[in-house]
């Protein structure tokens, strides 16, 4: 490979867990027994795959440390994981931002984050050529402990709108759920 290719890098975009209704704040909303479980499922499912993170960026609400707790505990991810402020109130294009200071050398960044931001940038990211039944579970809409796999061919500098290819749409339920 030469200096200007890039080995196909993954984004993983996982919505938190279910939350409890109310908390201190908003921001201090802790997840409910059911979006643990949930979280744990996620973490387990990647595992299975062999999405292993190499880092983690994650929204600083408490239910979104939370979730990344529980999935990373569940899928025995160890990985340097940062806290971002700037992506509990980002929308798409700050959210875009933060994936584009990625580190060069992470083959596999995992993003925990909110809806509307979560599932409209997995959207606005896929060029619409990945897989269509990840796309359709996709287009019903991304509930909690949901996560789009996408691949990214250029560097993490150069992510655009469009520019990421849909491997896969997964709803984390536990068992018994």
């Amino acid at each position: 490979m030469g200096t200007m290719d890039h080995a196909p890098t993954t984004l993983v975009l996982l919505r938190h867990g279910k939350a409890n209704a109310s908390g201190p704040s908003d921001h201090a909303r802790d997840l409910a027994v059911s979006g643990r479980r949930d979280a744990a499922a996620a973490g387990e499912w990647l595992a299975r795959r062999g999405l292993i993170p190499d880092r983690a960026l994650v929204s600083d609400a408490l239910r979104t440390q939370e979730t990344w707790s529980a999935c990373a505990a569940a899928g025995r991810f160890v990985c340097p994981v940062d806290h971002s402020a700037a992506l509990y109130a980002a929308e798409v294009e700050g959210a875009l931002g933060l994936i584009r200071s990625t580190p060069a050398d992470v083959g596999t960044l995992v993003v925990v984050g909110h809806n509307p931001t979560i599932a409209l940038l997995a959207q606005l990211l896929d060029d619409g050529e990945g897989d269509p039944e990840a796309a359709d579970g996709m287009a019903i809409g991304f509930p909690t402990a949901a996560l789009a796999v996408l691949t990214v061919t250029g560097a993490w500098t150069g992510l655009d709108l469009g520019s990421a290819r849909l491997r896969g749409f997964h709803v984390a339920r536990s068992e018994g759920h």
